[in-house]
């Protein structure tokens, strides 16, 4: 789950008089195509290569707030024309502001009664890269929103085993400890037993003994249903 990005506001459709009052949003970076059910009618964007991965998560000052709030009123007036898929597009790209932004946004979402598009923005962040998505959790919980980071890093674990793998595999490698057990503690919480030992495929020597220490942190019985998954898939224990 790069952690900068900045948001891109959806173009407006011809003829579609501008927004008053909003300057122009920075360029969106690492952006993703909008697909499945839940980006009807918004159009669709193509693939790009994903952001650089640095780990700052952007100053938190008073340029911040104003574009956060900014950002806000501005879905709030796509809201009030009925333009829900314009709506839904921007929410995309907020889900890709640096993770340090994402409380000033469940703020404002929420002082601005758009607690569903708050709900709909963390659903988006939780298929980030994981990296960015424990930074986002991070942010949260340091604004004192633990509901939300939890909140997110359990729909951020549904992807899928290999591909959970192999990002925990590749932060492992990296050092990064902490991202580790975070991911970890969530994953096996919800996941079952098969499919956590389905994701140590990618590297079994390193990811079998982080996926029992997480289980053993979370209880004996999720442990010992582990080490059975993990022994019927055919890794050692």
């Amino acid at each position: 789950m790069a952690e900068d990005a900045a948001v891109a506001v959806p173009a407006q459709a011809d003829g579609d008089p501008a927004l008053p009052g909003l300057g122009p949003a920075p360029a969106p970076v690492g952006r993703r195509a909008l697909r499945g059910a839940r980006f009807a009618g918004a159009a669709a964007e193509p693939e790009a290569p994903p952001a650089p991965g640095p780990r700052g998560t952007g100053p938190v000052d008073g340029r911040a707030r104003q574009e956060a709030a900014e950002a806000v009123e501005r879905l709030v007036a796509l809201r009030a024309r009925g333009l829900s898929g314009e709506a839904h597009a921007l929410l995309v790209e907020l889900a890709y502001w640096p993770a340090a932004r994402v409380p000033l946004l469940a703020a404002e979402l929420q002082h601005a009664g758009l607690g569903a598009d708050w709900a709909t923005l963390l659903w988006e962040a939780a298929s980030l890269p994981v990296e960015r998505l424990v930074a986002a959790a991070d942010a949260l919980l340091a604004a004192g929103r633990a509901d939300d980071a939890e909140r997110i890093l359990r729909q951020g674990v549904g992807r899928p085993a290999e591909e959970m793998g192999e990002a925990v595999r590749d932060l492992a490698a990296q050092g990064r400890h902490r991202e580790v057990r975070a991911l970890l503690d969530a994953y096996v919480r919800v996941r079952a037993p098969e499919e956590a030992a389905r994701s140590a495929a990618p590297d079994p020597r390193t990811l079998v003994p982080l996926l029992l220490e997480a289980a053993r942190d979370v209880s004996d019985a999720r442990y010992l249903d582990l080490v059975h998954a993990l022994r019927v898939a055919g890794h050692h224990t």
